[in-house]
């Protein structure tokens, strides 16, 4: 028989605008979620067009990690257990593999930097855990501050993938130069997308992906903003996959387009740290509606961390010994 697992790990995942922390321990057959924590580093922030990592940025770093650090030796996870992976703004900083040895000197925490290819990958597989991807092709959608995962696939197979550098970050500090958006800056976002997502556009044609099932991010606002419209509560926590009216959305993107930033924070389920990224985003997922002319929305609540997560476990499974 295998020896049993009693185990914590810890995910730590390295957005380009959110730190996320994700302390798990595996018993047997169970899962039991100790910490989770999404707090703003914006790393990417005044630096990710330029392709560096500021020194403010740093200091953000460096003190939500601190923070992540504690909790880490609080749950008695050993270091060994724990995982911290770099994504867009890190991979594309010229100052990135320096920013990753600051991070181990001063916290002890080692960064395994992903290519977007694998960030797609472990995106998908962290998806498919929150719902059923069925056997019609969908396209997963995943909006960082630094770059957009595009996955077409279904529950069992990933037919295509491509990591975009076109995240919520980079497009905030390209485009958006008036407060609310002008739609000069909506249109020129537009003809931007429409070079930029040429392979997504030929990939779609191929496979003709019926949904898109947004990832986390952007779209758990999203969800949050149609409960409190239509329900006048916030979603239940534990329920990770929604679908979401597409009239919602552009009910949603109205809003986002000629609101400007204090008044995009009083609507119900706004939250700080999406009020600003939030346009670009909208405006991206209706161009990516538009021109895939895709009539249906579902939401995950699991992303990257959940899929690193499944791929943590997969290999300490691995690892097992056999008890004779």
């Amino acid at each position: 028989m295998q020896k049993p697992i009693n185990s914590r790990y810890a995910i730590i995942d390295l957005g380009s605008n959110t730190f996320h922390l994700l302390i798990i321990e595996k018993q047997s057959d169970t899962i039991r979620t100790l910490v989770k924590e999404q707090i703003p580093a914006k790393i990417a922030m005044a630096g990710i067009n330029q392709g560096i990592i500021t020194e403010e940025a740093i200091e953000r770093a460096l003190k939500v990690l601190h923070f992540f650090r504690q909790q880490i030796d609080e749950q008695r996870v050993p270091l060994e257990n724990s995982i911290a992976l770099g994504t867009s703004a890190i991979r594309n900083a010229k100052n990135g593999t320096e920013f990753c040895k600051t991070i181990e000197k001063e916290m002890g925490i080692v960064i395994e930097i992903i290519s977007g290819d694998r960030e797609a990958e472990l995106i998908y597989e962290g998806v498919r855990r929150a719902l059923n991807l069925g056997t019609v092709p969908s396209l997963i959608m995943d909006i960082g501050g630094g770059s957009v995962e595009f996955i077409i696939c279904h529950a069992t197979r990933i037919f295509w993938k491509q990591s975009f550098e076109i995240g919520g970050q980079r497009l905030l500090e390209k485009f958006l130069h008036t407060d609310p958006i002008s739609s000069s800056a909506i249109q020129r976002m537009n003809n931007y997308f429409q070079e930029q997502l040429l392979p997504l556009v030929n990939a779609a044609h191929q496979y003709a992906p019926q949904t898109l099932v947004g990832s986390s991010g952007s779209f758990d606002t999203l969800v949050d903003m149609d409960y409190m419209h239509r329900l006048g509560h916030l979603p239940d926590p534990e329920k990770t996959d929604f679908n979401y009216p597409l009239e919602e959305f552009y009910r949603a993107y109205e809003l986002f387009t000629s609101l400007n930033h204090d008044e995009r924070m009083t609507i119900p389920g706004m939250i700080e740290l999406r009020v600003d990224m939030i346009v670009p985003a909208a405006v991206l997922i209706a161009h990516v509606l538009k021109s895939l002319n895709i009539r249906q929305i579902r939401c995950s609540t699991f992303a990257l961390k959940e899929g690193i997560m499944a791929w943590v476990l997969k290999e300490a499974s691995t690892g097992y010994t056999e008890l004779n």
